[in-house]
């Protein structure tokens, strides 16, 4: 019972920031998931409905190599990793998602890892949100 609650919060979380995330070609969106044994990141472009890259704690490159697959060091990982695949890639400027989850633990490590590996997190374009005039009040 705690766990469909919590689960239906994170949901609810997720639609309200997916409200104002957007990934762009020129500007992807990075979103996180994690669960009880790995953590996964997908760089999404949502004007084409594309994943550009994708890595977890289940690539092959990191399967080797990691002890765990949870916790905070995998994270840091997946995060360097991914800042790789994106440099490969020429995306340089993304915008985070961290799909409902706490900017916390495992999510903080995986984005502090992709920034130190060059990925540069941009805030969200004040002109792509409605306007606070159209608003009731």
């Amino acid at each position: 019972m705690l766990d469909q609650r919590r689960d239906i919060g994170r949901r609810r979380r997720q639609k309200r920031v997916r409200k104002k995330v957007l990934g762009t070609d020129q500007r992807p969106r990075l979103c996180v998931f994690r669960s009880l044994k790995h953590i996964y990141a997908q760089v999404i472009s949502d004007e084409s409905g594309s994943t550009v890259a994708s890595v977890s704690t289940l690539s092959g490159e990191l399967k080797g190599k990691l002890k765990k697959t949870k916790g905070v060091q995998a994270a840091k990982q997946v995060g360097v990793l991914l800042a790789k695949v994106c440099k490969e890639k020429n995306i340089t400027n993304v915008v985070f998602d961290r799909n409902g989850f706490l900017y916390h633990g495992r999510i903080k490590a995986l984005a502090e890892a992709a920034q130190e590996g060059g990925l540069i997190f941009s805030k969200i374009a004040s002109s792509s949100l409605p306007s606070a005039s159209g608003r009731g009040g």
